[in-house]
Parts: structure tokens; sequence; C-alpha cells
């Protein structure tokens, strides 16, 4: 089995560096880290949700939401404007 690095995503069939992305939301529920990149989306600011939690145990972890450093201070203010929690 190949392993990847850890600043690394696998995201079909390609390789994304996130080493420059910038966490903009964080939720301990899947659904609202989806609306959130659904809506930056929307506002054309590409976003990633990535799911770091627990295969086994679901209620440990996090579900983060990533953007491109150029575009996070517009996704937060973006967040911030729709009252997203």
């Amino acid at each position: 089995m190949q392993r990847y690095p850890e600043n690394e995503l696998f995201i079909h069939k390609t390789y994304m560096k996130m080493d420059n992305w910038k966490c903009v939301y964080t939720t301990d529920q899947a659904y609202k880290a989806e609306h959130v990149r659904g809506y930056l989306a929307n506002e054309n600011i590409e976003a990633i949700v990535f799911n770091k939690k627990d295969s086994a145990y679901t209620f440990f972890g996090y579900v983060e939401v990533y953007v491109q450093p150029e575009d996070e201070n517009l996704a937060i203010e973006l967040i911030k404007q729709r009252n997203f929690e």
C-alpha cells in the first residue's frame, strides 16, 4: 500500500498540497462543514472539507474547512456574516 506524506491529500486521483491552505471553519458535524463549503463555493471560493474524526469513534475529532491563503480573509468574513455556528 502506497503511503502519502502527511501534508498532502489524495483527492480524485491527484495530490493536493496542504502546506498553504488555511483552516477557516471547524465543527464536530460533517454536514455543517459541507454547508459552509457549499456556501463558499457559491461565492467562488475554492474550499475543501477535511474530516479529522476518528473512524471508530465518530464523536472524537473535528471536521475542518480549508481555503487558499488569498481567500482566507474573505472566507472568514463571509462565514461571520452568515452566522454559521
